[in-house]
């Protein structure tokens, strides 16, 4: 074997495994510390790639999930008022019954109007002031659709992540039971009957409606959250470092570094044995 002062080829190749060995337990430490297999896109530019959109995806479905939620508590004042409508109306009816009836006389009927008008200003109060962050829900003076809302329940701007909602008004006018009806006889009283029939299956029916698109809501949360899981899982199969099997490398690394080191300094003296042959 040749001995050399000038270059130490023994010492420039521990070196050079040396330094990947240092790498190596830096890398490490820096995915241990972080509990993350790719921290930058070097680590893993393919994955990083995918991973960030996955992230992405994934941010925007729990937004979504938000999005659903409040549109569930925005149905639910709806439901709320077309229930205490729906309660008033069936009160009413019952007045109306009960003055149509000819055993019923003029004061009893007086009566029997003064609750009757008292309802009608109520049923027009809930329906005025039943509203979600400032926005008025099921009042209008003409019968129809109150407002109309386009739901975001989705990761996407697209139709099938959207859900368009309209709530049918329910103020007096609007069910036709306002100033165009009244109990204070017996004739007026029977046509009111009718009248609040009408306005009944109109709110059952918008309450059938609501009720729908509460379960639709529903349904679109779970299935965010079945999404969010899964793209989640997704994510951390291709960012997330194993522990286990990062420890073990670590530990191997620690090793060869540590016997890099010695081997780096038995190389180094190597060249001192040419003294021998200068003594």
């Amino acid at each position: 074997m040749a001995l050399r002062i000038n270059t130490n080829i023994n010492a420039l190749n521990i070196q050079r495994n040396l330094t990947l060995t240092n790498r190596d337990v830096g890398n490490s430490l820096s995915r241990l510390s972080s509990g993350y297999r790719i921290n930058s896109a070097k680590d893993d530019s393919a994955g990083y790639a995918v991973a960030n959109s996955f992230k992405a995806k994934i941010s925007s479905l729990r937004v979504a999930y938000q999005n659903a939620g409040e549109s569930s508590s925005m149905l639910q004042v709806a439901d709320g008022a077309y229930n205490e409508v729906h309660n008033i109306l069936i009160r009413m009816k019952d007045l109306a019954t009960q003055s149509a009836g000819g055993q019923i006389t003029n004061d009893n009927r007086t009566l029997l109007n003064t609750e009757f008008t008292q309802l009608q200003s109520e049923l027009d109060r809930i329906s005025e002031s039943s509203s979600y962050n400032g926005v008025n829900l099921v009042y209008s003076t003409a019968a129809g659709t109150a407002s109309s809302f386009t739901f975001q329940i989705g990761a996407q701007n697209a139709t099938h992540d959207q859900l368009s909602v309209s709530l049918n008004a329910v103020s007096t006018a609007a069910l036709m039971v306002g100033t165009n009806v009244g109990i204070g006889t017996a004739a007026s009283a029977q046509a009111t009957m009718t009248a609040i029939d009408t306005a009944l299956t109109s709110v059952n029916s918008n309450m059938s409606t609501l009720g729908a698109y509460q379960n639709r809501l529903q349904h679109t949360m779970d299935n965010l959250n079945i999404m969010v899981e899964n793209y989640s899982a997704s994510e951390s199969a291709i960012r997330d470092v194993d522990m286990a099997y990062e420890v073990t490398q670590f530990t191997k690394s620690q090793i060869l570094q540590q016997s890099g080191m010695a081997m780096l300094a038995q190389a180094n003296a190597a060249p001192q044995q040419i003294l021998q042959l200068l003594g």
